[in-house]
């Protein structure tokens, strides 16, 4: 796992653990993480920017917003995720593959905090369950 640290690794290491905000960006192999300060950067594109990468690029990230509390995961799942064509199917590989990677890369990170969906991201349930 390469984990790149945004602006700086010693700046991002200084926060791990504080408490205060980081974006974190993990591509969905897991083989990618980036992190950077929520401060510094304040969208995920902007950071995919800000560490070289297209920012174009952003669905093929699982994004986070972690703290000491526990990782926002904004649940946006790209319409193409892994070529599956029905989208009940797609939500729900997309769910199982992102606890797995991202329970992976917090550990990696030293943060054992829960995984949240916040509300306003939760309306693929609805889809996924039917209503």
């Amino acid at each position: 796992m390469n984990i790149v640290k945004y602006p700086t690794e010693e700046a991002v290491n200084a926060i791990l653990g504080t408490g205060n905000p980081l974006l974190v960006l993990i591509s969905f192999d897991g083989e990618e993480v980036i992190v950077g300060d929520l401060d510094e950067s304040v969208e995920h594109h902007i950071l995919l920017a800000q560490t070289g990468h297209d920012q174009r690029d952003i669905d093929k990230y699982f994004r986070l917003v972690l703290d000491n509390e526990g990782a926002d995961w904004t649940f946006v799942c790209p319409p193409d995720y892994k070529g599956i064509p029905d989208k009940v199917r797609r939500i729900s590989a997309f769910y199982r593959d992102g606890f797995a990677v991202i329970s992976h890369a917090l550990a990696d990170l030293g943060y054992m905090v829960g995984i949240n969906i916040p509300r306003r991201y939760r309306r693929h349930f609805d889809i996924m369950s039917g209503k």
